[in-house]
């Protein structure tokens, strides 16, 4: 195969980069280590009794799939070898987690939401991971929870791993653009298979849970209905769910058209979490020409005031996402 392979490419980038020390590369290679071994435990839960419910629930208040707690356990233990992680932030735990590294504590901090999607896990349905890393301020000596309460705006990588019927490894280091790569299973390695994505200006689909509607507000509802009837400023956009958001923006980084997931009436900050899920995906989008709002406000610009803090998403090209703005700002 002439392709690069995900590693060949991270080390290719951080030979351009004039000040790099090939830290943040170790992390991107951890990341596709983690995705390797999730990957390989999905494709074998069912011989080795892994899905089904743990019994137990985390920190959202969601019940803990087994496959949750492996994903999540994976992360931590790819992480705590690497002296460059000061400390991680995963969904799954209701506290930041440090490594304790002593003086140096350590110039970087990942978070992620391990295993998205839990809801497809028993009907084979796809799967993600989502990441998302910051540096630690200089001339800290001990880590606290304000390290990780900062803007996506000040994301130096991000991304996402989608579990289908391929893996793929998506990101975007420093100012690099968006690539993803592709999951060989035979050799266990990731080839590179996009390059330079860019989100298609026009066309595409809307995407959302149109079963909550009757919890929507009334410009929410208008602004859905405007994209089902096809009275959508925008042009028609045909309608895909899949239950996983990292699933759902995949196909729309691709194909274009937008994501949704509002606000409720009763819960009006929504359900998908800052940190873990909308600033890393929006960081993406951004980088391939597209766009990430709250509604009002773009999300990469939004300062999260808790570690599992929630808001509502809008994402996909930038005419869209544009378009959502106008229908829902005051």
């Amino acid at each position: 195969m002439n392709a690069p392979t995900l590693i060949e490419h991270i080390l290719s980038s951080q030979a351009s980069a004039p000040h790099a020390t090939g830290e943040l590369s170790r992390i991107l290679a951890g990341l596709s280590l983690a995705g390797r071994m999730i990957a390989q435990r999905i494709l074998n839960a069912g011989f080795l009794g892994e899905h089904g419910e743990t019994g137990s629930t985390n920190v959202q208040g969601e019940e803990v799939q087994k496959l949750d707690e492996l994903a999540n356990n994976i992360f931590i233990r790819v992480f705590e070898t690497l002296e460059s992680v000061a400390g991680i932030a995963s969904e799954e735990l209701e506290e930041i987690y440090s490594f304790d590294r002593g003086p140096g504590v350590g110039k970087y901090l990942v978070l992620f939401d391990p295993l998205d999607g839990s809801g497809n896990i028993d009907i084979n349905g796809s799967l993600g991971s989502i990441f998302s890393v910051h540096v630690v301020d200089k001339g800290v000596t001990k880590l606290d929870l304000a390290q990780f309460l900062k803007p996506g705006r000040e994301q130096v990588a991000a991304g996402y791993i989608l579990y289908g019927p391929a893996t793929v490894f998506v990101y975007s280091a420093g100012e690099s653009p968006v690539s993803a790569f592709t999951l060989d299973r035979s050799i266990g390695e990731f080839f590179l298979t996009h390059s330079e994505l860019v989100i298609p200006a026009e066309g595409g689909s809307y995407s959302c849970n149109e079963s909550n509607e009757p919890k929507w507000d009334d410009k929410v509802k208008k602004l859905v209905r405007s994209y089902r009837l096809g009275e959508a400023k925008v042009g028609s956009r045909s309608a895909r769910y899949t239950g996983a958001l990292v699933a759902d923006f995949h196909r729309t980084l691709l194909k274009g058209g937008v994501f949704l997931y509002p606000g409720q009436v009763t819960r009006p900050r929504g359900k998908l979490r800052y940190l873990y899920e909308a600033a890393p995906l929006a960081m993406i989008a951004e980088r391939a020409g597209g766009a990430a709002s709250d509604g009002r406000i773009p999300i990469l610009d939004l300062v999260p005031k808790s570690l599992h803090e929630r808001c509502p998403l809008f994402i996909g090209t930038k005419l869209d996402v544009d378009y959502v703005d106008a229908c829902l700002g005051d």
